[in-house]
Formats: C-alpha cells, structure tokens, sequence
C-alpha cells in the first residue's frame, strides 16, 4: 500500500487540558444511588459536537464492495494521537444539525472515500465505551454500486486535518487480515474487529 502523509504523524507531548480549551469533550462528574441506595460518583467524559435536535453523535459505515475476486469491507487507515497508532477503522463522522442518521452515512463515506452510496439499514444505538463516556452512534450498512461511472474511479474530499488511506479486505479473511495487521503494529478499531469476530462466529456455528 502507498505510505500517506500519516506515516510522518509523531506524537509530540500531552498535558492536562484546561475545560477553557476544550473544543470537542468535557469531563463530567456524575452523581448517582447505587441498588443499596448509596450515593456515589463516577468520572465521566461528553461529546459537545452532539446536535441539540439529535440523540445520536455519528455513525459508522458498513460497506461492502463486490469484487470480482468476491465481496470486500471498505477500510481505511488514519492515525490516532490517543493512543499514537495508525488505526484500521471502518468509514465513520459526526452528524451535522437537521441531518439523518443515513444522510450523515451517505456524506462521510463520500467525503472519506469518494464512494457514492445508498443507505439500506442502520443498527440499534450502540455506546462506544459506556464505562467511560456517553458517546454513541449507529452502523449504517450504504451499498455501493460499483457499475456507476461516479464509482470507477472515487477520489475522497479530506479536509486539510484529514489523512486516510483507504483500502479493501477480503470478508472471508477478514479475521486472519486483521491479525496480520495488528502484528504489523497497526491498532484495530473495536468495530472492525467486532464484524471481523462475528464473520468467525457464524462460521464456527455455521449460521
């Protein structure tokens, strides 16, 4: 695969962020009663991109191009600070004010991959990590019909703070890919390793 411009990302240093910068989260302190009845308190961290009109932050992208050579998921690769890694994620955004679910799914995957889409399911609510945020989104499966003249050749529309490269992997290796991967030191998104980790369960039980 070519080596993007996220391959010069370098983690430099990290510092306590002051609530007065905060642009994206804050940290929250939660008071709640327990089963016995115990007041307690639990450290918590929100979103503040959330739309006021909307109960959902954004969406990640199932998408799956049918290759000659048989079905492949869309993937792309990005580098995170947090944990100073280039991840392997599915397509995925934040929803605008006064947009859906699948018009939020149909614009990021065109924005992040080029692709032109049709939104035909979405999932229930899932919570990313409920132990330590409130951030939620939903799955939204977009087909993309590769016959399309606007499909032949997709060019992404990054914003300058943006480096993906995206790329496919075959569905039936999904899982071995996936550890190939990580011993490559890349790190695997929860929901890629999640579709990854079902396709080996319907296997094993044959669904």
């Amino acid at each position: 695969m070519s080596d993007p411009k996220y391959g010069k990302s370098k983690f430099l240093s990290t510092e306590p962020l002051d609530s007065s910068e905060a642009k994206w989260i804050r940290s929250v302190k939660i008071t709640y009663s327990d089963p016995n009845g115990v007041e307690r308190t639990w450290e918590s961290a929100e979103r503040q991109t959330r739309p006021a009109d909307c109960e959902i932050d954004g969406v990640g992208i199932v998408t799956i191009l049918n290759k000659t050579t048989g079905p492949e998921l869309l993937l792309q690769k990005q580098y995170r600070p947090p944990i100073d890694k280039v991840v392997v994620e599915i397509p995925a955004g934040l929803i605008d004010a006064g947009e859906t679910v699948e018009e939020c799914a149909v614009r990021e995957l065109k924005e992040e991959t080029g692709y032109v889409g049709v939104a035909e399911q979405t999932s229930t609510v899932m919570y990313n990590d409920p132990g330590f945020c409130n951030t939620n989104l939903n799955m939204v499966h977009v087909r993309v019909d590769m016959s399309l003249p606007e499909n032949q050749n997709p060019k992404p529309e990054l914003e300058d703070n943006e480096f993906i490269e995206c790329f496919t992997v075959p569905l039936a290796t999904l899982f071995d890919e996936m550890k190939k991967l990580e011993a490559e030191g890349y790190a695997i998104d929860a929901r890629v390793g999640t579709i990854a980790e079902g396709i080996e369960l319907a296997k094993k039980l044959k669904l």
